[in-house]
């Protein structure tokens, strides 16, 4: 008896997330320039696809094989762009009400040793401490939500717990 051989499964796109992707209005443009350059690049990547079809035996043609998968990558890319947007929720800069620390609000923080840090509190998608971008869900950007100027703020690091006074919030 003969055993059957599975089929390639194909990428199947995954279910739709409702969850809110929280942008700064820079980070929307960002993406919406992105997908129109992949846009712009579809037709050049689709001709490839199709320039290296023509070569004969799909099987063996590793040329086509890399085109198709580049083309893969983009409709992916796009899609993934796509969504994004479509759950993009913008964060405005600034404070909250009576002053408190938000998504969106810039913090200068002052550590036990003196030492200033300025941090902006921005989505997931668009975290960079290296900049100074921390997400709210990280576990400072977290603790800094609904605080204000004077507080001081709690954080558990592998290094032991670090205290943070709130100078500025902006």
């Amino acid at each position: 008896m003969a055993i059957p051989i599975p089929r390639r499964q194909w990428s199947r796109r995954p279910p739709p997330n409702n969850e809110s992707v929280h942008l700064t209005p820079e980070g929307i443009k960002r993406l919406e320039a992105r997908l129109a350059r992949l846009k712009a690049s579809l037709p050049a990547v689709i001709e490839e696809a199709a320039r290296t079809a023509a070569y004969g035996d799909r099987s063996d043609n590793a040329e086509y094989k890399e085109a198709k998968g580049i083309l893969r990558r983009t409709h992916g890319q796009i899609f993934h762009i796509e969504d994004q947007l479509r759950r993009a929720v913008a964060i405005p800069a600034g404070v909250g009400a009576e002053g408190t620390i938000q998504l969106g609000s810039t913090v200068k923080l002052s550590t036990a040793d003196s030492e200033i840090k300025t941090f902006r509190i921005v989505g997931p998608s668009e975290t960079d401490p290296t900049r100074g971008r921390i997400s709210h869900t990280s576990p400072l950007g977290a603790a800094l939500i609904g605080n204000r100027i004077g507080d001081n703020v709690s954080v558990t690091t592998p290094n032991g717990v670090k205290i943070y006074k709130i100078v500025n919030v902006g």
